[in-house]
Formats: structure tokens, sequence, C-alpha cells
């Protein structure tokens, strides 16, 4: 177990109630798994320039995770994407019921900002990284960006308009957690850098997921796939051929984009960043 599942174990979310299900539902999707991505991003930044931050970091790690997982609960959900499966697991909604789904994701938003805001840093740098996580996360990135992504369904989008939806809906949280990595170590030019890498590395690991969710099975991908039918994907829009050359080409950019970032960020990056920039070529 590495040092971010030690930390989640350790800190997930309990309420001791008459409840027969509450607390084993809020920690149902935490304790699934998942790539723990975005968590990897922010820790790799800051294990880059001060390794001995990272228990500090940690806790601004599993804010995101808290965050995204309470996303992909809700996204699941029959108003949503109806999903039946979720990290190689039954969705929320399916193990218990679709109110008890809706009031996990809402627990999970609020606590990831809970575990921030009692994170230990500074005043002026936990108030920086509730920014940056809300600011992303909420109304100015992944909430629009699911918003247009259920208004749209079954009525085309252009190109510009497909790329500004998943900017908002993916990229922008990835993006967020390399800068909030930053503003840990105290890097603040790192982190514009950083972020608009992120938003390029957002698009490509969404035009991945379309990618997949047309040559993978359920099983595999350990999520509902071949569920985009009438969504405004990369895929539908392109292709799946144009979208492979899309995503060699966005992953082009970013293994060259890591070239050029300090020798010991780089070499911290690219064994993560290798196996998600390459996963639609599998």
């Amino acid at each position: 177990m590495n040092e971010f599942e030690a930390f989640l174990n350790e800190h997930l979310p309990t309420q001791n109630s008459f409840h027969p299900h509450y607390e084993e539902a809020l920690q149902n999707m935490l304790l699934a798994g998942g790539k723990r991505f975005r968590p990897q991003l922010l820790l790799g930044v800051v294990r880059s320039f001060n390794a001995l931050m990272i228990p500090s970091a940690l806790h601004a790690a599993y804010a995101i995770e808290l965050l995204h997982t309470y996303s992909l609960i809700h996204d699941d959900l029959p108003s949503m994407d109806d999903a039946d499966l979720r990290r190689g697991h039954p969705t929320l909604h399916k193990r218990f019921d679709e109110v008890t789904a809706v009031l996990v994701g809402d627990a999970l938003n609020t606590y990831a900002f809970e575990v921030l805001s009692n994170a230990p840093f500074s005043d002026a740098v936990r108030v920086k990284l509730i920014r940056e996580l809300s600011h992303n996360g909420g109304l100015h990135g992944m909430v629009l960006g699911q918003a247009i992504d259920c208004h749209f369904e079954n009525q085309p989008l252009s190109l510009d308009q497909v790329k500004v939806l998943h900017i908002n809906k993916t990229a922008k949280l990835i993006a967020a957690s390399l800068k909030m990595g930053a503003i840990i170590v105290d890097k603040k030019e790192l982190g514009d850098t950083l972020y608009e890498f992120g938003i390029k590395l957002g698009l490509l690991f969404q035009i991945q997921d379309d990618i997949l969710d047309v040559t993978q099975s359920s099983e595999v991908a350990g999520k509902t796939t071949n569920n985009d039918g009438d969504k405004n994907s990369f895929v539908t829009l392109m292709g799946l051929e144009a979208s492979m050359r899309e995503a060699n080409t966005l992953a082009d950019e970013l293994l060259s984009a890591l070239e050029t970032f300090d020798s010991a960020l780089s070499q911290t990056l690219l064994p993560l960043l290798t196996n998600y920039i390459n996963r639609h070529k599998e």
C-alpha cells in the first residue's frame, strides 16, 4: 500500500448514526480504488521540489480525490449517464439507491474542502488551494462542463465547442492538481506553466476515454462502456481514426513539453505520465 492509499484509509469519512448504510456508502467508491491520477500529479510536483512536504501535501491530494470521486458518483446517476459500473464495482445508485448516491456525492464534495481547510499549511496557502480546487471543480469548471454535456445530448456541437466542454468537465481538475502542487512548494510561475500543460493533458485524457469507450469492454475498463452514443464525444464527432491521430499528436506534444521542465520534475512525472499518455495505444 503506497503512502496515499494509507492516508486515505486513515482518513475515510465517517458518521456514526443509526442510518443502516450511510457510512458504508460514504466509503464505498473511495475504497473501490481507481487510478488516483490527480493525487499522483500533485504529489509528483511536491516530491520533485520538497519531498519533506509530502505528509502535508497528502491532505491536498486527498481533497482532490474526494472531489473527483463525488463527480464520478453524480456522473453515473440515472439522470446523467445512468451507468451500472464504476472502478470495477456497481455504481452507488445500483448498490444502494439513487437518493443515497446523490447525498454521498454531496457529502464528499463538501468534505473535500473540510479536509483542505484543516491541512497543515499556512492560512494563505490553504486559501490559495481552496480557491484553485473550488474554481476548477465548480461553476467555473467541472460542473459547467457537466451541464453542457448533459444539455447537448443528441445535439451535435462543433469541435471547438466539444473542446470547451471537455476542458471544463475533465481538463481543469487535472490542471488544478498540478498547479496545487506548485502552490504547496511556492512555485507560482511554474504553477501557471503546469496549469496549461494540465489542460492539454486533460484533453488527451478525455480523447483517450472516448476511444476506450468504443474499443474496450466494461469488464476491462472497470466502468460502463459504449455509453457515449448520444454524447458529444471526440469519437462521435471525429470518428475513431481521427481521434487516434489527435491523441497521438497531443501525446507527442506533451512528451516534448516534459523535456523542457526542471530535470527533477521531468524525472518524477515521466514514469507516471508515460503510462497515461500512451494508454490509447494499448
